[in-house]
């Protein structure tokens, strides 16, 4: 059995699921609700609640967002002329004109 690899995080990442569940919590508590009550409404147990709030950058992204939802985080911008489909929708259009693979382009050196 293979042992499990210690995975390092960039420190703009650490900190940024750092704010993220600092931001589940705060909207938990202004909320009202009890970690109980999160973690019932979310469908995960509280100790990955825990995990999320402490920023553990190994939780399932799924999982934070579920929650970050459910206490009202905004996770994307809502300005007012931004509608998340469209914008879905435009970056659809980005990725279609955009080749299917992307392959590293071989620099020949050739002074002789």
């Amino acid at each position: 059995m293979a042992s499990p690899v210690n995975r390092t995080y960039l420190r703009q990442t650490r900190d940024a699921v750092e704010l993220l569940g600092k931001l589940i919590r705060l909207g938990r508590k202004e909320r009202k609700m009890t970690a109980e009550e999160l973690s019932g409404r979310a469908g995960i147990s509280r100790r990955t609640l825990q995990k999320i709030e402490q920023g553990d950058p190994k939780c399932e992204i799924g999982l934070v967002f579920e929650a970050a939802n459910i206490v009202g985080v905004k996770l994307f911008s809502d300005e007012e002329n931004t509608n998340r489909y469209n914008y879905g929708r435009h970056i659809d259009d980005k990725l279609a004109l955009l080749p299917q693979r992307v392959r590293k382009v071989v620099t020949v050196n050739d002074d002789f």
